[in-house]
């Protein structure tokens, strides 16, 4: 009677998430367990940041302090997780590791990585535009749509309030 693996949540010393990955690892190899536990995983997203008008791509941990391992539950695979270094405990009540189910391992996104994008500015601060035929210009920020890209700003030409939409590295805040 063969068991499927599932998922459970590691409970890491914050930072320590890859290298608790990496000890886990090293032991599944040198035991020959790999029919025990079969995926280890830190969930992590791509986001770009955008920055005074600069974009960077940075890979972020979803959970921080926190581990995913794929695996049969006995007691052997209990074992080489729980006396891990760097690992506290699993996720669960008492100290009974409890698996996630499968909409709960599709909402944590271990299986998709979709990108995010993330900006400096909010609706309503006030932004200097760059990089269009309105270089220079300042104006309020009205609407911000992140899967299109593009922020919408009130700009203020020739005595009037403008609406004009911009990508969204050619808006940098204005502090104050």
């Amino acid at each position: 009677m063969s068991q499927a693996a599932k998922w459970y949540v590691v409970h890491t010393y914050s930072g320590y998430e890859n290298k608790v990955v990496q000890n886990i690892e090293k032991v599944v190899e040198n035991r020959k367990l790999h029919d025990l536990i079969q995926e280890i995983s830190v969930p992590t997203e791509r986001v770009t940041e955008i920055v005074d008008g600069k974009q960077k791509e940075v890979e972020r941990k979803i959970f921080p302090g926190y581990v995913l391992v794929k695996m049969i539950y006995t007691d052997d695979s209990w074992a080489v997780v729980r006396n891990t270094r760097g690992v506290t405990g699993f996720v669960g009540p008492g100290s009974v590791p409890t698996p996630l189910s499968d909409r709960e391992v599709a909402a944590m996104g271990v299986e998709s990585k979709a990108p995010v994008v993330e900006v400096d500015y909010s609706i309503g601060d006030r932004i200097r535009v760059t990089g269009t035929n309105l270089d220079g210009f300042t104006g309020i920020v009205r609407s911000i749509d992140l899967e299109a890209g593009q922020v919408e700003v009130l700009v203020n030409m020739f005595g009037r309030d403008t609406p004009t939409t911009i990508a969204l590295h050619q808006a940098v805040r204005l502090d104050g």
